[in-house]
């Protein structure tokens, strides 16, 4: 928990940016989570009957207003407004259109096409909003051309794509799918943020808005850059990467070692009592010490780790400077210090147990920044009649009849 007091949201670095965003499930709404963290207002732009099809995901809890809500929307709509407009209906067309312009960045994450289809495309809202940020967050991008534009597109899929599932697969083996969570979602997400404050830096200068457009095979493209790298420098045996760069035993789970300099394979040696590796000619090279890892390496650091926890292990590694890691499962996280410390687990109340919803927190520390505990989710269409009276001025007669016409959802809010 913060001890010290928290920041108010109008002090926040991105207080006054507002975003519209048009979003589902995680590869854009994670990078708005992320702006909301550091004071954007952001407001979610929901179908009226199934909302953010994240909605839909599992596990699930169950809302206040009686809807089960999947884990997908849960850990990507911390304080975010939502609003439910049904972008179908001509005059939820016509609601988006209106509200651009009283926002400093529109986002959508939908497949190419589908918003040029509705009207709401960059070069539709651009003439109307110049100033207007759009980004898109697609599997294969809008502004240039792939073969694969058409293809739907989810994490494992960008991942797969970008060389990640390839690059230590054993032979013979399927390829493990999805290793590191939704990295795909996560890694676009970082992008499209990076392109969001440097568009907003520039309109800042030009008075012009840009199109910003992210494709998640290519953000996996960035993250996966020692595949196509190393094999350009003639590193084609994937099994064989120069250096020690493994996981070894130690009495209660494992923990991950990088030696990859000369200087390391002395500290590894003296630390775990073998310093006859200095003198072995099969360990003259980093190449070597990946050749020779299962016979020669792994069977004396695991021999030496056997009585120690993964963490003791780490320990006296990391103390002499060989970098190390012990492999954390999610009790050991919650239970963490530098986790508590640094606030990165946020615990959400739910309903219908006393036991919190865990959702990662704020990487981004800033100096004279004191985080404050995030909002929940919101309901679908919680915000719908607030956002819709201070940002367009419609009053309760004209909402009454948009809801009556489908083009707006969420429950009226009491007078």
């Amino acid at each position: 928990m913060t001890t010290a007091t928290p920041t108010p949201r109008a002090n926040l670095p991105l207080a006054g940016v507002r975003i519209l965003a048009i979003e589902q499930m995680q590869a854009l709404p994670f990078a708005t989570q992320l702006l909301a963290h550091l004071g954007a207002d952001v407001v979610k732009v929901e179908h009226p009957v199934t909302g953010d099809s994240g909605r839909g995901a599992l596990p699930a809890v169950r809302d206040p207003d009686g809807r089960m809500v999947g884990a997908t929307y849960q850990r990507n709509a911390l304080n975010k407004r939502s609003i439910a407009i049904d972008m179908k209906h001509p005059e939820g067309r016509e609601l988006i259109r209106r509200l651009a312009a009283h926002y400093d960045v529109l986002g959508e994450n939908f497949k190419p096409g589908v918003m040029k289809r509705l009207g709401l495309a960059w070069e539709d809202l651009h003439p109307l909003h110049p100033r207007l940020v759009y980004v898109s967050v697609s599997g294969f991008g809008n502004l240039l051309p792939s073969p694969y534009a058409s293809w739907p597109a989810y994490a494992p899929i960008a991942e797969a794509m970008g060389g990640l599932y390839e690059y230590k697969r054993a032979e013979g083996e399927p390829p493990l799918v999805g290793p590191a969570g939704a990295l795909g979602d996560i890694g676009s997400s970082l992008f499209a943020a990076i392109g969001i404050l440097t568009a907003l830096r520039e309109r800042d200068r030009t008075g012009k808005g840009r199109y910003v457009d992210v494709s998640m095979f290519d953000a996996m493209v960035a993250m996966a850059d020692i595949v196509p790298h190393f094999w350009s420098l003639g590193l084609r045996d994937k099994r064989r990467t120069p250096g020690i760069f493994d996981g070894f035993a130690a009495a209660d789970g494992y923990f991950v070692v990088q030696a990859v300099r000369e200087h390391h394979l002395t500290i590894l040696a003296d630390v775990v009592g073998h310093p006859e590796w200095l003198a072995d000619p099969r360990l003259a090279t980093r190449e070597g010490w990946g050749k020779h890892l299962e016979a020669v390496i792994r069977p004396a650091i695991e021999a030496w780790a056997r009585d120690k926890t993964k963490l003791e292990a780490v320990r006296l590694l990391a103390d002499r400077g060989v970098a190390a890691g012990p492999c954390f499962d999610t009790e050991d996280l919650i239970a963490d210090p530098h986790v508590a410390s640094h606030h990165m687990l946020y615990r959400i109340p739910r309903e219908d147990t006393d036991q919190p919803v865990l959702i990662a927190g704020n990487p981004i520390k800033m100096s004279d920044v004191v985080e404050a505990e995030p909002t929940r989710w919101p309901m679908l269409g919680e915000h719908t009649d607030a956002v819709l009276a201070a940002d367009l001025g419609l009053a309760p007669g004209d909402l009454e009849r948009l809801r009556a016409s489908g083009a707006i959802g969420g429950a009226a809010t009491a007078s």
